[in-house]
């Protein structure tokens, strides 16, 4: 599974850096995922000990721009 991040959609909560600071951090005001703890703003694959938290995240997302593909 992948994860990514509509910066237009981002408000900056920052709530997914609380749910799984393993896949995203803040920067520029905006959310970015981390890809093998780098931040990138395309497409990052999810490994499997956090897939809960990340699909926690997407939901739980103000601004729903936490996309997850397969």
């Amino acid at each position: 599974m992948k994860v990514w991040i509509d910066q237009d959609l981002c408000t900056g909560d920052g709530l997914c850096t609380e749910i799984c600071p393993s896949m995203f951090v803040m920067a520029d005001a905006v959310a970015q995922v981390l890809d093998q703890g780098k931040p990138i703003l395309g497409m990052a694959d999810i490994p499997d000990m956090f897939l809960d938290q990340v699909l926690d995240a997407a939901e739980e997302c103000p601004g729903e721009c936490i996309f997850v593909d397969q």
